[in-house]
């Protein structure tokens, strides 16, 4: 558990727990860019049941917390040492979130002796996730040519 304290609210960021599931949900399908409904997520076979599944083997989620409030969560997965996923509630991007979350995640994939780690996002560099993953020391890898991230940009990180 980490707090940042910045001039705008103070933030804590904690590890998500099997009954914070419906949350988790909640902040993805609020996003704006790269928004997905609940039945588009299943269709990807991401449900309740399936995150709580993850959660309890190879893989840990994070939550950002402002005054007690959900506001974003990273989830890491370290059997295929990828960032599973990142969001921010549209009303508290550009807040520290996303940096602190992202820094959350990759910390607990590199103390597992992992070290190359991976993403997907959409292959647009006119994207705020594209510039955002660049900014935090990414780097493009080339675009995904099948499987479920077809058509998507693949960034790296190389543990220091």
């Amino acid at each position: 558990m980490s707090i940042i304290d910045n001039s705008q609210n103070r933030m804590n960021i904690r590890v998500a727990e099997l009954d914070d599931t419906e949350t988790l949900f909640e902040i993805r399908t609020s996003v704006i860019e790269n928004y997905q409904s609940r039945e588009e997520i299943a269709a990807l076979g991401i449900t309740p049941e399936s995150v709580a599944q993850m959660l309890e083997t190879d893989c840990r989620a994070w939550i950002a917390e402002i005054d007690e409030q959900p506001i974003g969560f990273s989830i890491a997965n370290a059997t295929e040492k990828t960032i599973f996923g990142l969001f921010v509630l549209p009303a508290f991007e550009g807040r520290g979130a996303g940096r602190a979350l992202m820094q959350a995640a990759e910390t607990w994939l590199w103390s597992r002796e992992i070290a190359e780690i991976w993403l997907v996002t959409g292959n647009d560099p006119s994207l705020r996730a594209y510039g955002f993953y660049l900014h935090l020391g990414w780097v493009p890898v080339g675009v995904e040519a099948d499987g479920d991230f077809k058509g998507e940009m693949k960034f790296v990180k190389r543990c220091l």
